[in-house]
């Protein structure tokens, strides 16, 4: 087969892998989010387990789904209480909003300005009520089809390893095969194990702030924050900008919304561009570019779950493709420094 008729085969089927994605995006993006939780659950009972070596295994599972279900009602608990503070702050938010609307529609016309009331008739309230509930029905869909998966990857974990040798019966390619799956779970375990620890020190960082400047809701901003620095690169500026624009309709003074820009800012940048690389070593290697340009593939084939999940998708895809010669240049673009498998534990190559 000529390099051109490989070429056309390799684009046709890619284009179809996409499109496949893109059109079962509805069952596959749960069950990827799945898949990842399954993935911290199973390394934080991993954890437990040789912390505390006394415990039997099933013991440190139990630890860790409880203290995942505690965090998960937690963050109920949260959304509802800042649902409460909404509503009961409601016209002094509405009046701060009317008072914005009037400063900037001023600067552009000479026209007396139209009130949130007005905007929000303009606006169709009726269809954006109907799209948030809409949302959030689909939400709890998502997250019951989430549980499901997780519940039946557990049950089906203690059959991966025969899988694994039915599937590759000669010995040197099981030994690639189980030393790719390996290097491809450590890796996603570490970025996880990273983006969570890096998360929650700028949401605390940043609640402290919040706190010291008295805004509303704190702990529920300081959760988004949290949630939005799984999202790369994009992920923390949404993060930073959010808390700033909450802040702009809470207080009629600006001293605070910039104390909270400097300082939500400032751990922000900080922690994600001294902290997060020393923890992250060689386990993503990927470039910049990459990592933006997936974001941006991934959130349009998945939406919101394909955003969070795009980089580690991504370095899957790079140690995939570095396994076979045909595909290896691909692996080699998506890399940082052109070399794929650096800090990888991988064995060797099976020559396809």
């Amino acid at each position: 087969m000529d390099t051109a008729t490989r070429s056309g085969i390799m684009i046709l089927a890619s284009a179809a892998v996409i499109f496949a994605l893109y059109w079962f995006r509805d069952v596959l993006a749960p069950f990827a989010l799945a898949v990842f939780l399954w993935l911290v659950i199973d390394g934080f009972s991993e954890m437990i387990e040789n912390s505390l070596r006394i415990i039997p295994r099933w013991l440190a599972l139990t630890l860790a789904l409880l203290v995942v279900g505690i965090g998960i009602a937690v963050i109920g608990v949260v959304i509802i209480d800042t649902a409460n503070g909404m509503v009961s702050h409601s016209g002094d938010y509405e009046a701060r909003l009317n008072q914005l609307v009037s400063s900037i529609y001023s600067a552009f016309s000479t026209n007396a300005p139209p009130t949130v009331d007005q905007l929000l008739v303009r606006a169709n309230p009726a269809r954006f009520l109907a799209d948030i509930a809409q949302a959030l029905q689909s939400l709890t869909s998502d997250a019951l089809f989430v549980a499901v998966y997780i519940g039946f990857l557990f049950g089906a974990q203690s059959n991966f390893g025969a899988k694994l040798i039915a599937m590759f019966p000669d010995p040197e390619k099981y030994a690639n095969a189980k030393a790719l799956a390996g290097s491809m779970r450590v890796a996603i375990e570490k970025y996880l194990w990273v983006q969570t620890v890096t998360a929650a020190a700028t949401a605390f960082g940043s609640w402290v702030v919040m706190k010291f400047v008295g805004v509303d809701q704190a702990l529920f901003w300081a959760f988004v924050i949290f949630l939005l620095n799984y999202v790369p690169t994009i992920g923390p500026i949404i993060g930073t900008v959010l808390p700033v624009m909450f802040v702009l309709v809470q207080f009629e003074t600006y001293w605070q919304p910039a104390v909270v820009a400097a300082g939500v800012g400032f751990f922000q940048f900080s922690i994600g561009t001294f902290l997060q690389p020393r923890m992250q070593g060689d386990s993503m290697n990927l470039s910049t570019l990459v990592v933006i340009l997936t974001l941006s593939i991934w959130g349009a084939i998945w939406g919101i779950p394909g955003m969070f999940l795009s980089a580690p998708l991504t370095v899957m895809l790079m140690m995939v493709l570095a396994q076979f010669t045909g595909t290896r240049w691909i692996a080699i673009l998506l890399s940082m420094d052109g070399h794929p498998e650096k800090g990888l534990t991988l064995g060797p190559k099976p020559g396809l």
